[in-house]
């Protein structure tokens, strides 16, 4: 069974990513913002958190090391701790991020990867205490692994913290069950910049349906907006 996923994004009306952009608010600053966005975050009650490869490459920040000669490493699956309470997930189809050691934040790190990445990244994944899960066909299906994770440490929860494009396929693939975007009285209105969610060039039309549960007033001006997100009846 998968996970229950539910994206949290904190954005501006123009879809801005960038608070360091964002123009000044007489309700409230970046600092007031971020303090708002991970209460919600907080009565998501999620286990877990999950972000693309480039976001987690980001906040990773390592280099490739792997281990000197050959290495012996366990496919499709390793879990280098069972015990942790939290957990940060990455979705690296590639095997391009690298790690400093088994934690993000205090939070135990697992990767979902491609079938194709090589036993020197596994090695050097376990050498540095991470968990990983190795998709065992040439589909990367993430919502499988996803299940693997469910079924092997008990994650029924993840808050999806992602970039646009990775928002974008969880969406078109129906895993992503609820969106919360978290509106925020500034804007950034440059052109060119990041959005919340982007897939390709024809877009979701026809690949998911939005229903609204609520629309939360947060203080300091901003709020939630809480959309069920559901595969098209018809498909």
């Amino acid at each position: 069974m998968k996970p229950f996923i539910a994206c949290l994004m904190l954005t501006s009306p123009d879809g801005s990513l960038h608070p360091s952009r964002w123009t000044k608010s007489p309700d409230g600053d970046r600092s007031d913002f971020s303090k708002i966005c991970d209460k919600v975050r907080e009565e998501l009650r999620c286990q877990a958190w999950m972000v693309g490869r480039a976001t987690m490459a980001e906040m990773a920040k390592g280099a490739p090391h792997a281990p000197e000669g050959s290495q012996k490493v366990a496919r499709p699956t390793h879990f280098a701790n069972r015990e942790a309470k939290s957990f940060g997930i990455a979705i690296d189809r590639s095997g391009a991020v690298h790690y400093r050691g088994p934690d993000l934040f205090g939070d135990h790190i697992i990767a979902l990867l491609g079938h194709d990445v090589p036993d020197s990244y596994l090695a050097e994944l376990a050498a540095d205490g991470v968990s990983y899960v190795v998709a065992e066909t040439a589909d990367f299906d993430v919502g499988e692994l996803l299940a693997v994770v469910n079924r092997e440490l008990g994650i029924e929860r993840i808050v999806l913290e992602g970039g646009a494009a990775t928002n974008g396929a969880l969406l078109a693939s129906g895993l992503l069950d609820e969106l919360n975007f978290i509106v925020a009285p500034a804007l950034e209105a440059r052109s060119g910049t990041d959005s919340v969610v982007e897939f390709g060039t024809d877009g979701l039309a026809g690949k998911v349906e939005l229903s609204l549960i609520e629309c939360q007033q947060l203080g300091h001006g901003m709020v939630n907006l809480r959309y069920a997100a559901s595969k098209p009846s018809n498909s």
